[in-house]
């Protein structure tokens, strides 16, 4: 090709490299102007063109870069090109990539590998653009015709990899999967293999047909020398062996994998599992099907008898009992927790007493790490009450807990976390949960000299301290109702961030505790201070959006939505680049497909099928006690004294498990229906105006996607189409509660909003008149926005003391039903308002209908009285600064034992009382420390957001009483 002698795209490569050079630093008008000279001295050239559509593109000019790229394809079509070579090619296809004309780039290369059908270099383009389009036969079929070209191991490798490709994303697998191994077993006859890679990928092609003796033969012959680690290799036998059901071969092999890496806990279970010939359970991916169960193996799934299970079981522990003598550090924890495992297996069969002396030793031994109690957490939960109190007993006595020393520290946060995992605080008097708190925050603050030499981004020691102190607020205000726990458990957070500010668990708390205490920029503040990125946008974004989403900052919200869509835009295109890469460095395990429907729009994600396979991929485990998903809040409920700390962790692990099948499903199912429903309400609202286009005009079609829509919208909520129309007229007639509406009331207002769309230009009125008295459709959905707007306004309290406030809700209420409504009134206005001084000069004059023109009126002037209502609630609620802060400082000047405050003046008195022991890092952070100015913050905060939410109201208000003034004009 013409680079290898020192041209670029046929050019002499220093003319170009200027070019590449401003583009990569972004100085783009240099180098547009150097494609400029270029092209000058090149006007044939489709390289200078292809830079200058490069240089288009990355400054914004997307059209303008889209017609250089085709004529630098018109010239590469022509036979009067000499230098047609990849460089070219693949910086036309970065740009048709970035302008989403993938079609375009892969013709460019099946032109360029018609003209030149043995050039490597364009047959791995070609093969790169199919990745990129997800063609797995095309890929196949290039990557075997570069194979056949010259015979190299990694072109078959692609072939094989792209028929796997097939075989799991196709029917017809089995002799896809067929037609790989024959041409895997012929290269091998011939040329063996040389690459761990292409060993793992022929093993695994046999795994997918079953054929693991095979497999096994393979791996235990000479190519089983290319797995780079013995324990790979053995790993890869064990997990095939027991799928052929050799469990005892399996076990052989698994114990010489713990003989070399005792810690390997999964081995083990695989081991025991194997030894005991019955199902091991191990974690699955989070992938939004959340559940609580924890690794171990399932007792009740052998066929062995007692006694040979008995036998295993000692076999096993002696084998265990070896590695804990070969190995006397502290870091190596498998042996020991192998053998709680183990007991419990004894025990689950009426055989231990030593299950609690397993547990017991282990926390002697390893009791003093921060991961000790998650460790045993699934064994902790089968002690009874009394063994319960032996072991925090046992582990209570094993430390000094007046010592300052790391080990002490650690001991004393493990006998916390264990009350904590067991749920033995909910149990606890007030009192003692108040002095607990209490002695949480001392402890930290006691043992805060041990992290004076840390660097800010290290972990300080015994920081847990005070999210278990917080939780332990929070739940006083759960069952006190005293918003001064509250407030405490804020502070508590607040003042560990002021120590060191990168304490993400403190963030995601107070995410949570602002959200809900009605403080929301402050909330938006700290998941901002969280740089989230990449996949922890999908991941992470659970802890704020759903609050944003129903807000009255728009903006903020639009910014955090458009930097989730942006990653996954993102993805979309670069995960068929990172693809290219995995065959590129020839990592053929990496070769992963996501796709996603771009051109069915959002109904047809709400399809039964799409609906199936989608998945939220939330870390809930990321998330407080209290709000186990974003549909559950337990501060919002009643506390049920009664209840004991097993129902309690029953009932957040039923929310897990059930958060795909429960409202969050239904609620994104409705969701995308929304868009469509208010496309078809405006268009076929306007024909209803025009007495020339009689009612009826739209199509069958629209009308009956209409229905189906609405009728898919009203299962979403729970019912029919005719029993949702009758739940409409008997809340708006006063027949019927508002309590029937819950907890969907948001849902059932856009429902009405669309009804009245529809009723206005269907065939047959939706909603039946039984006389003229009959309210229409429009009084229905004006007396229903009234009702539901005012009963909330009755009820929201003063949002400044009263958390988990009405405000979301009537933000909701004004953003989504009542826009909804006030979008089909203006498209209705449009219709029949004139437009500037220009008139048709030909056609039927629109006359309008005055009978719907006086329907909207009176639609207009209720939303107008409505809208006040909620103007004049917020204006009542605005009350000057200090005095918020007055009030709210109240809740913390408690002066005895009883209620909050006590945890409050630990924080205020302590900083100032022992600074000097600190460090002059630690001191001058606190320095900054200030309750009252936390507790300003919140008032401030909550002073926005209803600042915020009038502006919107004030906007609405605004937007009506000018429809209201035209609608005048044209009645009178």
């Amino acid at each position: 090709m013409a680079s290898k002698f020192g041209l670029a795209g046929g050019i002499p490569e220093r003319r170009v490299r200027p070019i590449w050079d401003a583009v990569d630093s972004r100085q783009y008008k240099s180098a547009l102007k150097l494609c400029t000279a270029l092209l000058a001295k090149h006007p044939t050239s489709p390289y200078a063109l292809a830079l200058k559509a490069l240089t288009l593109e990355r400054m914004g000019k997307p059209d303008e870069a889209l017609s250089v790229c085709l004529e630098a394809k018109e010239l590469l079509y022509s036979n009067n090109i000499f230098h047609f070579d990849d460089l070219t090619l693949s910086t036309l296809q970065i740009v048709f990539q970035r302008l989403e004309r993938l079609d375009l780039a892969t013709s460019c290369y099946e032109y360029a590998c018609t003209k030149y059908p043995n050039n490597l270099e364009l047959m791995m383009g070609l093969f790169n653009c199919y990745v990129r389009e997800y063609s797995y036969v095309k890929q196949q079929q290039t990557a075997l015709r570069m194979y056949k070209t010259v015979g190299e191991e990694r072109f078959l490798l692609w072939a094989v990899c792209s028929i796997q490709l097939q075989a799991y994303f196709s029917s017809g697998g089995e002799k896809l999967l067929a037609f790989a191994e024959a041409l895997l077993k012929k290269h091998i006859s011939s040329h063996s293999l040389h690459e761990p890679e292409a060993l793992s990928l022929y093993v695994s092609i046999l795994e997918q047909q079953a054929k693991y003796d095979a497999a096994l033969e393979v791996l235990s012959g000479d190519l089983g020398s290319l797995m780079g680690r013995e324990e790979d290799k053995l790993r890869l036998q064990g997990r095939l062996l027991t799928q052929a059901c050799n469990y005892v071969a399996a076990s052989e092999i698994y114990q010489k994998v713990l003989e070399s890496c005792p810690d390997d806990w999964e081995s083990f279970l695989h081991y025991l599992g194997c030894l005991l010939e019955r199902d091991v359970e191990l974690p699955k991916p989070t992938t939004g099907e959340h559940t609580c169960s924890s690794c171990s193996v399932d007792l009740n799934k052998t066929s062995l008898s007692e006694e040979v299970v008995e036998s295993r079981l000692a076999s096993a522990l002696l084998f265990v009992q070896k590695l804990q003598k070969n190995d006397s550090s502290d870091c190596v924890r498998g042996p020991h927790l192998a053998n709680i495992e183990i007991e419990r297996q004894h025990r689950l069969s009426g055989n231990s007493t030593k299950f609690m002396e397993a547990l017991v030793n282990y926390f002697h031994r390893f009791g003093h790490l921060s991961c000790s109690s998650s460790d045993v957490e699934i064994y902790l939960h089968m002690l009874s009450g009394d063994e319960i109190t032996e072991l925090l007993d046992t582990i209570s006595r094993s430390f000094d807990a007046s010592s300052v020393s790391v080990k002490a520290l650690g001991l004393t946060i493990t006998a916390f976390k264990v009350q904590e995992l067991l749920g033995t605080l909910l149990s606890k008097s007030t009192t003692d949960l108040q002095c607990i708190a209490k002695g949480m925050v001392e402890t930290f603050y006691k043992n805060l000299p041990l992290s004076r030499d840390l660097d800010p981004q290290e972990s300080m020691h015994g920081e847990e301290l005070l999210s278990m102190a917080s939780n332990i607020l929070v739940q006083l205000f759960w069952r006190t109702r005293n918003l001064g726990y509250l407030l405490e458990a804020v502070l508590v957070l607040e003042f560990g961030l002021t120590v060191r500010k990168h304490v993400w668990q403190y963030k995601i708390t107070l995410v949570h505790l602002y959200s809900y205490l009605g403080a929301l920029p402050l909330a938006h503040r700290w998941y901002v201070s969280l740089e989230v990125k990449n996949i922890l946008l999908e991941s992470v974004s659970h802890h704020i959006l759903p609050q944003m989403l129903s807000s009255p900052f728009l903006q903020q919200t639009a910014s955090l939505v458009k930097d989730y869509l942006r990653f996954m835009d993102d993805h979309l295109k670069e995960s068929a680049d990172l693809t290219c890469l995995a065959y590129r460095h020839r990592t053929y395990s990496k070769s992963v497909l996501e796709n996603v429907n771009h051109g069915g729009g959002l109904v047809d994600l709400s399809s039964e099928d799409n609906m199936k396979h989608l998945t939220f991929n939330e870390d809930l485990e990321a998330r407080p006690w209290w709000t186990p998903t974003t549909s559950v809040n337990f501060l919002s409920e009643p506390i049920d004294e009664s209840s004991t700390p097993a129902c309690f962790r029953a009932k957040v692990c039923k929310h897990k498990s059930t958060e795909k099948d429960g409202p969050k499903m239904r609620d994104a199912e409705r969701k995308c229906l929304v868009p469509r429903l208010v496309y078809l309400s405006m268009h076929g609202c306007v024909s209803s105006l025009r007495e020339t286009e009689p009612n009826g005009s739209v199509s069958d079609i629209t009308v009956g996607e209409m229905k189906t829509l609405l009728e898919k919208y009203a299962r979403t909520i729970g019912y029919s189409m005719d029993d949702a129309l009758s739940m409409i007229l008997g809340i708006s007639s006063g027949k019927k509660s508002m309590k029937d509406f819950a907890p969907d009331i948001v849902s059932w207002m856009s429902f009405a909003v669309f009804i009245n769309a529809m009723n206005l230009w269907s065939n047959e009125s939706v909603i039946p008149r039984t006389d003229p008295s009959s309210p229409s459709s429009w009084e229905i959905v004006d007396s229903l926005v009234k009702i539901c707007i005012e009963e909330h306004l009755t009820d929201a309290n003063r949002i400044l003391t009263c958390p988990g406030n009405k405000i979301p809700l009537l933000v909701q209420m004004v953003t989504e039903p009542i826009s909804w409504h006030l979008i089909i009134i203006q498209s209705c206005m449009r219709v029949v308002a004139p437009q500037g001084k220009k008139k048709k000069k030909s056609g039927p004059s629109v006359r309008p209908n005055m009978p719907q023109l006086q329907g909207i009126q009176r639609s207009v002037q209720c939303l107008i009285e409505t809208l006040r209502s909620v103007q004049k609630w917020l204006s009542d609620q605005m009350s000057p600064e200090e005095q918020g802060l007055d009030i709210l400082m109240s809740y913390l000047q408690g002066t005895g034992d009883e209620g909050p405050g006590q945890t409050f003046r630990v924080l205020e008195e302590k900083p100032i009382a022992h600074a000097s022991e600190l460090g002059d890092r630690i001191a001058q952070s606190l320095e900054a420390w200030s309750s009252t100015g936390v507790v300003r913050r919140i008032v401030g905060a909550e002073h926005e957001v209803l600042a915020e939410f009038k502006k919107m109201v004030d906007s609405k208000l605004k937007l009506l009483m000018s429809e209201s003034a035209s609608l005048s004009s044209m009645l009178h």
